[in-house]
This record gives C-alpha cells, structure tokens and sequence, in this order.
C-alpha cells in the first residue's frame, strides 16, 4: 500500500512539472481559449449572483430589487411551513434516488459489456444508435410519450392485447414515475457511456495479457482489471449524482405533468417554476430555489469527502 501511494505521489509530480511547463510554453495560446470559458462563466454564473437577494425581499419587479422591502428569511419560513414542503421533498428525493439507482449502472454495464465485443463495426454501429435519443429535444421526448401514453396510444394497444384496459397513463400516479424514468434511461445511457469507453482505453493492456496466461476467463477479466480500472471514474460520477441529487429535472416533469399527478410527480423545481413564472411570487420562489442549491452543496461536499476518505478519490 506505501509503494502503490509513493508511486502515486510520484506520478503526480512529474505530470504537475510537466503541465507547470506547458502552461509556461504556452500561456498565450491557454489564455485564448480559456477567455471565452472564463467570460461566458462570469457573466452567466457570477454576475446574477447578486440577485440572491431577492430571496431576503418582498420583490416587486415596479420597485427593483433596493427598492423591494427587506423580509429576512420569511420567505423560507414560508416554504418549511407551506403545506407543500413535505411532499416536494419526499418527491424530489424519491425520484432523485430511483433515477440515480436505475440510470448510474447502466452506462457502466453497456460499456463493459460493449467493450468485450471482438467486432469493432458492431461495437461503433451500437454505440451510435444508443448515442441518438441524447440529440432529440427533450420537448419531442415528452410529446412522443404523451402520443404513446394515451388511451389510443401504442402503450395501451400493448397492454391491452396483454388483456389490461386502456387508461391515460400520463393522468395516472402508479404510472407516471416508471414512464418518466424508463424515457431516461433510454435517452441517457449511450451518452453516459462514452466517458466509461474513454477509461476503458487507459486501462492496462498487460494486466488482461497477464491474466490471460494465469487462466483468467472474461468475465474475471472484467471483474478483478476492467471495473478496478475505471473505479476512480466511477465514483467521480457518482459524487457528481449525488451533488444534483436536488435538482432532478424540472423541465421533462413540467411537460409530462398534470395536476392530476402532483401528489406524485411535482417536486422542488417544478414548484419554482410555478411560483416564479406562473405566480410571479418572485421572493418566495427564490428562497426556495436558493435552499435546494445549499442542500446540493452539502451533499456533494459530503460525498466528495467521504470518497476521499474510502478510496483516495474525490473531484477536489
């Protein structure tokens, strides 16, 4: 374990002292493409920073943000004791976990499975295919499982001819979330993959010839090289999940949802949406998107150091 660390350290010295040198080479050239990033940054993600306040404020959009009265923190005493907090929390997590738990492993078991494939021109031909649903917006993703959730819909003709009657699933609780969540599988692994076929590339060679001669089979292969070698990617991912974990998407839900589904489907984005655009409660809407921005910052820092503690890898 000492020699794996020392080696380890010693790796990270040589690659800092050669990427102190190339920045020092080439700094102009960095400081060219880095500008836009670092503009495009600082105008979109710093600068409305100072519209946070707007969550301390009775904001009126007549009177400006100054010019709104000053509340404190009764816009998030408001939010914890609406009649709305528990269910959009329970909500909010409950298909945070289940999309984390369903769609996380499948782009790692794809690319596993895929990169044992001898064929190249199979492995690119699926990767492409499972590449496409990522390119189709999601507002033709809802609209195609809106047109199949229908009553005359092609999910209802299936289930009908498996002897259940037609209903509109989309209208209904119990089907809501499966539909929501096997849409996102389909339309996130193939991307989510290609990151794991990047790792996959800067496993070892030797280490699958060694185990080779030793007897190993495929899937020990798989299992005691493959896998350990792409762990560390692995869990950066996974501490990016968990740090969104608050911020699942509004934006599919909003066009899949009715108020039919709310007790199931609404959670904390949609109901900003709600508030802010529709009810143009400006103070209380921000309040509440400012509370689920500090509880994922709380649970990515956590994970970040948890992971740091148990394998050595963390994002920071």
């Amino acid at each position: 374990m000492k020699i794996r660390k020392k080696e380890k350290e010693k790796k990270r010295k040589i690659t800092l002292a050669m990427l102190k040198k190339d920045l020092i080479r080439y700094k102009w050239l960095y400081l060219f493409f880095a500008l836009p990033v670092v503009l495009w940054y600082v105008i979109f993600h710093y600068v409305p920073i100072y519209g946070i306040q707007i969550a301390f404020r009775n904001y009126k959009l007549t009177k400006g943000i100054w010019g709104s009265p000053f509340v404190g923190f009764d816009n998030f005493l408001k939010f914890f004791e609406s009649i709305y907090f528990g269910r959009l929390i329970r909500n909010t997590l409950k298909i945070s976990i289940l999309q984390m738990a369903v769609t996380f492993p499948f782009p790692i078991i794809f690319a596993l499975l895929l990169n044992e494939v001898r064929s190249k021109l199979f492995q690119r031909s699926i990767q492409t295919i499972t590449y496409l649903p990522h390119f189709i917006s999601s507002v033709v993703i809802c609209g195609l499982l809106v047109t199949f959730s229908a009553k005359d819909g092609l999910f209802n003709i299936i289930m009908e001819f498996f002897g259940h009657q037609r209903t509109d699933l989309l209208l209904s609780n119990s089907s809501f979330l499966p539909i929501y969540l096997a849409s996102d599988v389909w339309t996130s692994f193939g991307w989510g993959s290609i990151i794991y076929f990047s790792a996959l590339a800067g496993v070892d060679q030797e280490q699958y010839e060694a185990a080779y001669v030793d007897g190993a089979g495929r899937f020990k292969r798989m299992w005691h090289i493959t896998l350990p070698g792409i762990m560390p990617v692995i869990v950066i991912q996974l501490i990016l999940k968990i740090g969104g974990l608050m911020s699942v998407g509004g934006e599919k839900i909003l066009l899949l949802y009715s108020p039919l589904t709310y007790e199931t489907a609404d959670v904390i984005s949609t109901f900003v949406y709600r508030k802010g655009i529709l009810d143009a409660d400006y103070g209380f809407s921000t309040a509440v998107d400012l509370f689920n921005s500090i509880i994922n910052i709380i649970l990515i820092t956590t994970a970040n150091k948890i992971s740091r503690r148990v394998n050595e890898t963390s994002l920071w």
